[in-house]
């Protein structure tokens, strides 16, 4: 593997890991948010929900602007939001005020999403861009495993709001690392000049487009599930199963090593078997094992080991999927890197914001319920790449 190639995947990687500690670091501290505003669990869960939306909706704005300006500016502006974001989370004084900024959160993390999306497609495609894409997905990967047990300590150390004003540190620390560290990726000839037709134009082409909607979905109802898992675990696992924060957060890290695992197995893969084949056998595993969650929850009162096991293996399947059709669903759109990459992100986050909305009055506090919605997702995903012809 080259220099250049391990060069961009730590810069990108880095780049990339802020926005998920975000989500991540103050999972472990949402019972003591929800405890000191006096509000439920839906509540908490809103801030979830607001911030996967304006993620959504912010990436339809950074991806046409990063296709006319260049990838760096649309990237240190999404920081800066991201910034005042999370400094207006740490000073919020009710749960409405966390949502509010929470969306603003989002509306700079959608940034963070969408731009090393596209400058991986500015530099390589093919396996190349797959195995950078893996690379970057080892660095994120990060977060589900040091985020909740950080945001533990943080907690029993200096509350819940310090949890956001380390996130701000962190933002700061990824400017830098932008500014200094990050070339502009995208040449004059190939920028796109901003215009509303031509949008229009771009977006119609990619709804035409039945494999980029088919690798866009497939991924969108896996994030989906990940989504549920994240909004419910920390109320599953402290309410029905008592775990403490730093014990949840061990728990959740455990959940989180089989999609890191395959995710840089898929790179290796990509080399050897067809895509369409990775793609397939990836959402195989994963439907699998999630409906085997869900058949052990209803059958019994299930312990936590196989709880977690079967989630291991189901996230695992899911680690083969995403990173293969985060690729593909950009393969054959490199004139409109910024714009796919963008709009197939918005459409992700809907599905999985959407997700968790649909379902979050069925959520108790118990396990049942978010087995049942993760199957649902990871059943559709996998009926999805049978009913669609994948490009293999």
């Amino acid at each position: 593997m080259t220099q250049g190639l391990w060069r961009s995947a730590l810069v990108l990687g880095l780049l990339s890991l802020v926005a998920p500690f975000a989500i991540d670091m103050y999972l472990p501290a949402m019972p003591e948010i929800a405890a000191d505003f006096g509000v439920g669990e839906a509540e908490i869960q809103a801030t979830i929900t607001a911030y996967f939306i304006a993620f959504g909706v912010a990436q339809m704005i950074y991806g046409p602007w990063a296709d006319q300006a260049g990838r760096k500016i649309p990237t240190l502006v999404g920081l800066a939001v991201f910034l005042l974001g999370s400094a207006g989370a740490a000073l919020s004084g009710s749960s409405l005020e966390l949502v509010a900024w929470r969306f603003v959160q989002g509306l700079g993390g959608a940034a963070l999403m969408v731009l090393p999306r596209a400058i991986i497609r500015d530099l390589y495609t093919g396996a190349a861009a797959t195995k950078l894409m893996a690379l970057i997905m080892l660095v994120i990967s990060v977060s589900p495993m040091l985020a909740p047990l950080a945001g533990s300590i943080v907690v029993a150390a200096a509350g819940w709001r310090a949890i956001f004003w380390i996130i701000s540190a962190a933002t700061v620390l990824s400017l830098a690392i932008t500014m200094l560290g990050l070339p502009e990726t995208l040449r004059r000839d190939m920028r796109v000049p901003l215009d509303l037709r031509v949008l229009a134009r771009g977006v119609r082409e990619l709804l035409q487009d039945r494999n980029f909607l088919a690798y866009t979905f497939i991924g969108a109802f896996g994030i989906s599930a990940f989504f549920v898992f994240i909004a419910s675990a920390a109320f599953v696992y402290r309410g029905q199963y008592g775990l403490g924060p730093t014990e949840f957060a061990l728990a959740f890290a455990v959940n989180a090593i089989g999609f890191i695992g395959a995710s840089q197995v898929a790179g290796l893969l990509a080399e050897r078997f067809p895509l369409g084949r990775v793609i397939r056998g990836g959402t195989g595993i994963f439907a699998a094992s999630a409906l085997s969650l869900l058949a052990v929850t209803l059958a019994t009162e299930a312990p936590l080991y196989l709880v977690a096991a079967l989630m291991l293996f189901a996230f695992a399947g899911f680690g083969l999927v995403y990173p293969t059709t985060l690729v593909m669903a950009l393969d054959e759109h490199g004139c409109n890197a910024g714009l796919a990459s963008s709009f197939g992100g918005t459409l992700q986050m809907f599905t999985g914001g959407l997700m968790i909305v649909l379902t979050g009055p069925v959520f108790d506090g118990t396990v049942v319920p978010m087995a049942a919605v993760i199957a649902a997702c990871a059943t559709i995903s996998f009926l999805l790449t049978l009913a669609v012809r994948v490009r293999y």
